[in-house]
């Protein structure tokens, strides 16, 4: 190999003689008479026979390249062993897999340090492997290994998920890391509480399938599958791995199976307090065992992030004003979007306005803001129409040019073509939303209702609405697809099923005039026209300019028939016309 350089993936075993300088004062001819007989009959016809190529001997240490991780770990525990009772010498050894540059007989790269440095934290007698190690060789073998958790490795940047095999004495003390500013979630391997192992495979599915559905949300910090699969196998404390990873919150879970039926379990747990947020059982067939786990993903996802979502919330509610950073005054700022009202409104978009003057390179700030600037058109409250929805655009646009994968942006500029008579675009976008986030309930809504209002295809809005009830259980905003429904329903004639869906929509807390309006024209076109002028009255109360003009001048982009529909059920109801 001389002269040459060559890159490949390899296991490299880094082994190192405890005390070779104690030694060496102690009795130097026999510290090396020793080492000989050491490599002699021990060392080097171990690592032949695993396949291992001394690639640099130090006197007090060797550098061993192997194309198989296992012939590494293999001949590792091999001359561990042999030499468990030696009287003078003790070896600490390391492995790790990675990218390492062969050059004139040397090694070098990543591989090569990572591998040095696990020897250094391994006592005598022992070794330390990396994760990528441990799930590259069988499950036998990587069962003899103990969870050493993320270990901060001199000179490595990022902390290293180890496992030893002899480290019964020394206690390793594991990295810690600080968790980024937004939530930041870690999903565990899901136990197998069977006696069945094909259902490994299903527990492990369903904990990577809800590691990728939930970063899909823009909001969370998820910890890819590598790093929290590390601690398959284990039964780890929850504030360890929240040290370890670096997060504030863990999904954990199991699944048993009895017959054809596996039954799931699944808890959020706060990771700093120890507290369990959220816990729910799902019970299922195994007839599709694919159906099954999308479903199971889907329920535990639709739970999760919501939830999260509120205890940030209240997180930041609970911090001084002066003390906010950007992702709280953002989460400040949706505690009042999420109340109705012209105040509330305005103070969320000052709030969101800070965060971003805080952070300007802060998309999900700008896409909140943009939201909230149209909201204002819509619920009455701008004093300049035209003006705020130029502000949503331009806010909307910047969102997209931070972050082009941000959902919330792509269904504001889906409403901004909706109330400009650009159908097509607003569906598009709407589209694009459900894209980037399959598991975001507004992006159902949204495309709901660019086929409702600004299609005027009540029919085909029913899926999409109901696609969105299903993905948010916990949402806040869960009213307003609840209300619009009802409208659809509403169009369709199919009054007591509309009734029903505003009514619901109408007992949400801080949901303004808009539920009872639809209530309103629910009622008259039922003809329980008494009904009808009562829930007139409440939306009346709760936006004092309700008029049928009012609604005309603000609905615009509706589709004809879907906005003369509207306003003739109002006036049955005794709307003022002005």
């Amino acid at each position: 190999m001389s002269g040459r350089i060559q890159r490949r993936l390899t296991a490299i075993l880094a082994a190192d003689v405890v005390g070779y300088s104690r030694l060496m004062g102690e009795d130097d001819s026999g510290t090396l008479s020793a080492l000989r007989q050491l490599r002699s009959d021990v060392f080097s016809p171990t690592v032949s026979s695993h396949n291992g190529t001394v690639v640099k001997s130090m006197g007090d240490g060797w550098l061993v390249a192997f194309d198989s991780a296992a012939d590494a770990v293999n001949c590792a525990i091999k001359v561990q062993m042999a030499l468990s009772n030696h009287a003078l010498i003790r070896l600490r050894t390391g492995i790790h897999v990675g990218d390492v540059t062969h050059e004139n007989e040397d090694v070098f790269g990543d591989g090569v340090n990572i591998a040095a440095r696990l020897q250094e934290i391994a006592e005598p007698g022992a070794i330390v492997i990396s994760d990528i190690v441990k799930r590259s060789v069988d499950g036998k073998l990587a069962s003899v290994f103990k969870n050493l958790g993320f270990q901060k490795l001199k000179n490595i940047a990022e902390p290293v998920a180890a496992f030893g095999w002899g480290m019964t004495g020394v206690k390793v003390t594991p990295a810690t890391r600080t968790p980024p500013d937004k939530p930041s979630i870690a999903v565990l391997p899901f136990d197998n509480m069977s006696d069945d192992p094909e259902q490994e495979f299903f527990a492990d599915g369903i904990a990577e399938d809800v590691i990728t559905a939930l970063s899909r949300f823009r909001s969370l910090f998820v910890i890819a599958r590598n790093s929290s699969f590390s601690y398959k196998g284990t039964s780890p404390d929850i504030r360890t791995v929240a040290g370890e990873l670096g997060v504030k919150y863990v999904v954990e879970g199991s699944v048993r199976k009895a017959g054809n039926r596996v039954r799931i379990t699944a808890q959020l747990i706060d990771a700093t307090s120890g507290n369990h947020l959220w816990a729910n059982r799902f019970d299922g067939s195994l007839d599709d065992v694919f159906e099954l786990q999308d479903q199971i993903t889907e329920q535990i996802v639709v739970a999760v992030e919501p939830e999260i979502e509120a205890r940030e919330r209240e997180r930041a509610r609970r911090k001084p004003p002066e003390s906010l950073d950007a992702w709280e005054l953002m989460q400040r700022g949706l505690a009042h979007f999420y109340r109705i009202n012209k105040a509330d409104r305005t103070e969320a978009i000052r709030l969101f306005s800070e965060a971003v003057a805080l952070d300007p390179e802060f998309a999900r700030a700008h896409a909140h803001l943009a939201y909230a600037l149209l909201s204002l058109v819509t619920l009455g409250y701008a004093e300049d129409r035209a003006a705020a929805m130029a502000s949503s655009r331009a806010a909307a646009e910047r969102v997209v040019s931070l972050d082009p994968n941000e959902p919330l942006a792509h269904f504001t500029l889906g409403e901004l073509h909706l109330f400009a008579g650009e159908i097509e675009m607003a569906i598009g976008k709407m589209q694009t939303a459900i894209a980037i986030n399959p598991n975001s309930a507004q992006g159902y809504f949204g495309l709901g209702f660019a086929y409702h209002y600004g299609a005027g295809e009540a029919e085909q809005s029913l899926p999409h609405y109901d696609a969105a009830l299903r993905l948010s259980p916990n949402d806040p905003m869960r009213w307003m697809t609840l209300m619009l429904k009802g409208s659809a329903l509403r169009l369709l004639g199919r009054y007591a099923e509309a009734i029903s869906h505003c009514r619901q929509a109408c007992q949400f807390p801080d949901k303004g005039f808009l539920p009872y309006m639809h209530l309103t024209t629910a009622l008259a076109e039922a003809g329980h026209i008494s009904e009808a002028k009562a829930a007139v009255q409440m939306a009346m109360q709760l936006q004092p300019a309700f008029s049928i003009g009012f609604i005309r001048e603000r609905f615009t982009g509706i589709h004809p028939t879907v906005l003369q529909s509207l306003l003739e059920g109002l006036r049955k109801a005794g709307a003022p016309e002005k």
